[in-house]
């Protein structure tokens, strides 16, 4: 099988606009999030989230572009510019790329489409509305913007959207059905509507998340697109790409079980399929980057299936939340996640779990608590579990050298 080498990067995240503002924000430990901007909050009681504040699609779209996309599909191809400009892959058949995508709802253009026709009564709508919200708006944009004509498609299953997305390039590539994917995932849910419907499952904190922490009280609402551009490596090297790291493993599950409740065995089978695909034994894993929300019973039935799959090398770990400074960015957090975890393995530094106050004996691990740390490791996993009890899991190799 072949071999699949991460060429481009992109990112756009409450820690700014660019996957290097990603990477220094929370290497350094900054919290993204922050009292909501620009929301109508009369009717909310969330005040903070994980919001792209130093976004602004003026600064990268012309007004007739801005007409046909939702912000998600605007955060997505800002992201997808980016990851390709540092890329800059050769490609000479345009159906050996392929764009496999997070899928994420135009929930901006649903809210105010609900917001005209119910409050404001007006009976036409904007004829780009359907365009707008439609799941595969953004991998259809970022299709069109690179000309890539193979595969193409978005996986919806919530918060693992984005990375179920990339492992599913990385089995194309490692196959054969592809030699390039553009990769990963974006979401825009902080409006009223959406943020309405976290508060009614009360598993929202009231301002920051803090993952790990006794004293956690739940998650924060985020949003960002990561992206990553995938290739074949013997391909990859012969034209001299700067590779940012390897993709060697993906796993997948689902707890069957319920919808809202996490079950360890679920994630523990995708953590055990992810090592078995990369041919892993759990030793050598230095570092996972958790799904992390900062509610009770996901923290504690992660570390719970941490244990199981990982046993007393758990102890030598290092597991930590980037969801504590991002926020949980949905269709978009795997994605932006594996891009921390890839450039810290890169630059040998593990990002901290951020607002840790006091240790939970129910989540025994070392969370890397407040402060990066600097460590050398070879290989890393990315968890994320989503509702519904879907599992995915990618397991990565630092880059060479």
């Amino acid at each position: 099988m072949r071999r699949v080498a991460v060429t481009g990067v992109g990112a756009v995240s409450a820690l700014g606009v660019g996957a290097e503002s990603l990477w220094e924000n929370a290497s350094a430990g900054v919290c993204g999030i922050r009292p909501l901007v620009n929301i109508t909050l009369d009717r909310l009681n969330v005040r903070y989230g994980g919001q792209a504040q130093a976004f602004d699609a003026a600064a990268h779209f012309e007004p007739k572009q801005i007409v046909m996309m939702d912000r998600a599909a605007l955060l997505g191809l800002v992201a997808a510019r980016e990851a390709f400009d540092q890329s800059r892959p050769e490609l000479e058949d345009a159906y050996a790329g392929g764009v496999i995508f997070g899928a994420a709802i135009g929930h901006d253009t649903y809210d105010e489409a609900y917001r005209k026709f119910y409050e404001d009564r007006q009976d036409r709508l904007h004829p780009l509305t359907i365009p707008r919200i439609m799941p595969n708006g953004a991998t259809s944009h970022i299709s069109m913007a690179f000309g890539l004509r193979g595969a193409a498609f978005a996986t919806a299953s919530a918060c693992a959207s984005s990375t179920h997305a990339i492992g599913l390039a990385f089995h194309y590539i490692r196959s054969g059905q592809l030699d390039l994917a553009v990769t990963g995932g974006t979401d825009a849910p902080l409006c009223v509507g959406v943020l309405k419907g976290w508060e009614a499952l009360r598993v929202l904190s009231r301002d920051v998340c803090r993952p790990f922490s006794r004293d956690r009280a739940g998650l924060a609402v985020g949003e960002g697109a990561g992206v990553l551009v995938l290739e074949e490596w013997e391909r990859a090297r012969a034209r001299g790409a700067d590779i940012l790291g390897e993709i060697v493993g993906f796993g997948m599950s689902a707890d069957a079980a319920d919808l809202t409740a996490p079950d360890m065995n679920g994630a523990a089978r995708a953590m055990s399929q992810a090592l078995r695909d990369a041919d892993l034994a759990p030793e050598a894993v230095g570092y996972i980057n958790a799904h992390g929300t900062g509610t009770r019973l996901n923290d504690q039935t992660e570390v719970a299936a941490i244990r199981k799959v990982f046993g007393a090398h758990a102890d030598r770990m290092a597991v930590s939340s980037t969801k504590s400074m991002l926020g949980h960015a949905m269709c978009g957090g795997g994605a932006l996640e594996l891009i921390v975890t890839l450039l810290g393995l890169k630059r040998g530094v593990l990002t901290p779990t951020i607002g840790f106050h006091e240790r939970d004996p129910n989540c025994d691990i070392d969370c890397v608590p407040n402060e990066a740390r600097a460590a050398r490791v070879e290989y890393a996993i990315s968890n994320s579990f989503a509702f519904g009890g879907l599992n995915a899991v990618l397991a990565v190799r630092a880059a060479p050298g």
